[in-house]
């Protein structure tokens, strides 16, 4: 991923759509009046998005000035101040409402993503997200869930295989479909996903790099483990609730996806205030 050009791009495209022919409302300011303001974050939270702040104000005025006293994925409290900006007023005006956007969802996202990763400190297991993100965002949300703590699945359908059931109807049998998809993995690791046993056997005989447990019960699951005994790497997903990840993720299992981390986000509730 091409962070820079994600942030710009998006950035670009932030701002086209909330500015459109122009901040009819700043007007009212003089172009040449100056102002201060401040953020800061109104509940507890894991700070994600210092980069798409930065470059919101770069597009609109690039002597804006901005002091953060956070880092990328730091941990802050309620009324903790993030950073503050000095420069045009028009400027800062018009990119209040495009920076707190992207702040508050990727630092809710970086939130989650770290409630997950706190349940599985010490344990080898890894928390995968999903594509399941918001679209047009999808590498700032995997980019906040390293943030985050957690880790990345695919990014997109073009850099990994991951056989699902439709796939293998189409097929005609995970064999067939493993075989078939080998010669344009590009010797990226294969992966099928199961819901059975029977499946996971088959799927496991063929050769299959990473298989996926979707919805197996807790007793499924070590057997599975069991019956592996390490010739495939095995990831749970289906119904991940924080509650019961440590105890899937105490079964051996190398890594536990969710969609939750992503989609299942609150933003975090900031506030901008002017000297």
């Amino acid at each position: 991923m091409d962070l820079a050009k994600t942030v710009t791009d998006n950035v670009r495209a932030a701002l086209a759509e909330d500015i459109g022919s122009g901040d009819l409302t700043a007007a009212l300011i003089p172009v040449d009046a100056l102002a201060q303001a401040w953020v800061i974050s109104r509940e507890a939270a894991v700070i994600c998005g210092r980069p798409w702040v930065d470059e919101v104000f770069r597009q609109l005025d690039e002597r804006v000035e901005i002091s953060w006293y956070v880092e990328e994925g730091q941990s802050v409290e309620s009324d903790q101040e993030l950073f503050r900006l000095n420069g045009c007023a028009r400027a800062l005006l018009t990119g209040e409402r495009t920076a707190l956007n992207f702040l508050q969802t990727l630092s809710g996202t970086a939130t989650e993503a770290r409630r997950y990763a706190d349940e599985v400190i010490g344990l080898p297991v890894k928390i995968l997200d999903t594509r399941k993100t918001i679209p047009g965002l999808r590498d700032g949300q995997k980019y906040a869930v390293r943030c985050g703590g957690c880790h990345n699945h695919r990014h997109g359908l073009y850099d990994g295989v991951l056989i699902k059931e439709n796939h293998i109807l189409a097929a005609g049998s995970i064999s067939a479909a493993v075989t078939k998809v080998r010669p344009y993995a590009q010797g990226k690791p294969v992966e099928v996903e199961v819901e059975s046993l029977a499946e996971f056997r088959e799927a496991l005989a063929v050769g299959t790099d990473i298989i996926m447990l979707d919805n197996f019960s807790h007793e499924q699951i070590c057997e599975a483990v069991e019956i592996a005994q390490g010739q495939a790497k095995l990831e749970v997903s289906g119904n991940v609730e924080l509650a019961r990840l440590r105890p899937l993720a105490e079964t051996g299992v190398d890594y536990i996806s969710t969609g939750a981390i992503t989609k299942h986000i609150k933003a975090i509730d900031l506030s901008m205030r002017f000297a």
